[in-house]
């Protein structure tokens, strides 16, 4: 686990983490840019010293390195290819993380919402055997939160997902870490950039295909943009949104869901020369002993703050006890915001160890 050095930050020991990343896809290469380009400002600032053990992927399968690997080498592509072939490599993630004696595991594959496998099993696995957990994946969160956490409780360690959510913008810790004695009622918001992006080429008269092409070329939509024309992807943010913030179970089943699809590019260009726009709109309720919760196409008037939501950006607004509108705004999100998420969960899990 966790070793200690020499130096020493206002008295105490610095210590140095085994770190594994799972899903070393865009997130996983921008989470080692940020720790690289932070090295300096984590080791004087939080006492936290790194080294990557452990990186693992569909195409690499599960690579160990005891002493850490070179981060330059995990983000060329042809060292990294060299690294497939010659690091050492275990069978299964449990082997993996004892290989790699893990400390922290950052788990960023890519969204299964069917049933939050693979990432869910990788999360138990870590928080099993003594290690945090910090996921980038709402998965984990929307069917095995209260599991995961309850593990995490027994075994002193932490499972932390700021980066599920409108990547690294603290909303998760915000609630658990600062506003304190405080009722969630409810939120709305714009959750999903590639709506974003297709429904304002749809406003300049592209049609659904057209719009969605360009998105793409901007890197914003998938190659397969399914869950989120439909409403998927928004969903299972509202979901995770109920269950971690609200604390209130619910399943995908119970959400209701319509996606943009049944828009017309007519439609959506008519509503903007109105001046009440189409977003498709996030929210859930408190409702008796449950929660009300649906996504869906709204025209917005320009009053509205949704209504100014575009491109990449994101936009939620709570409704609580004490303060009626508490509104988060990220401008055009990426991968480095998404980072920097796990990145701010890693400082949070290890003052769990100091």
């Amino acid at each position: 686990m966790a070793s200690l050095e020499c130096r020493s930050l206002r008295g105490r020991p610095i210590a140095t983490h085994n770190l594994c990343i799972v899903g070393f896809g865009n997130i996983g290469r921008a989470l080692v840019r940020l720790l690289q380009r932070k090295r300096a400002q984590l080791a004087a600032q939080h006492g936290i010293e790194w080294r990557i053990t452990g990186v693992a992927s569909r195409r690499l399968g599960w690579l160990v390195s005891s002493r850490g690997f070179a981060p330059g080498d995990l983000l060329d592509g042809a060292r990294l290819a060299r690294l497939r072939s010659s690091a050492s490599k275990a069978s299964n993630v449990e082997e993996w993380l004892r290989q790699a004696n893990g400390d922290v595991l950052f788990e960023a594959t890519s969204l299964n919402r069917h049933n939050g496998q693979p990432a869910t099993d990788h999360i138990r696995a870590a928080l099993g055997r003594g290690a945090h957990a910090i996921s980038a994946n709402k998965g984990p969160v929307v069917f095995a939160y209260e599991e995961l956490k309850k593990l995490a409780e027994t075994k002193k360690k932490a499972f932390l997902f700021e980066s599920a959510v409108m990547d690294g913008v603290p909303i998760f810790s915000l609630f658990r870490e600062t506003l304190p004695a405080v009722q969630v009622l409810g939120f709305r918001g714009v959750l999903n950039a590639t709506t974003n992006m297709v429904l304002a080429g749809m406003e300049r008269g592209l049609d659904l295909k057209q719009a969605v092409a360009k998105a793409q070329e901007m890197g914003i939509a998938e190659s397969d943009p399914t869950d989120d024309l439909e409403g998927w992807d928004a969903a299972v943010k509202v979901a995770a949104l109920t269950i971690a913030v609200l604390g209130t179970p619910i399943k995908l089943s119970e959400i209701q869901r319509q996606g943009i699809t049944r828009l017309s590019p007519k439609q959506v260009a008519a509503a903007r020369r109105e001046g009440k726009p189409f977003k498709l709109v996030c929210s859930a309720r408190r409702s008796g002993a449950g929660v009300l919760a649906r996504v869906k196409p709204e025209q917005l008037p320009l009053s509205d703050p949704l209504a100014h939501v575009n491109n990449g950006s994101s936009y939620v607004e709570f409704e609580l006890d004490i303060l009626p509108g508490l509104g988060i705004t990220e401008r055009d999100g990426g991968l480095e915001t998404t980072a920097y998420g796990m990145l701010a969960d890693l400082i949070r899990a290890t003052k769990r160890m100091q």
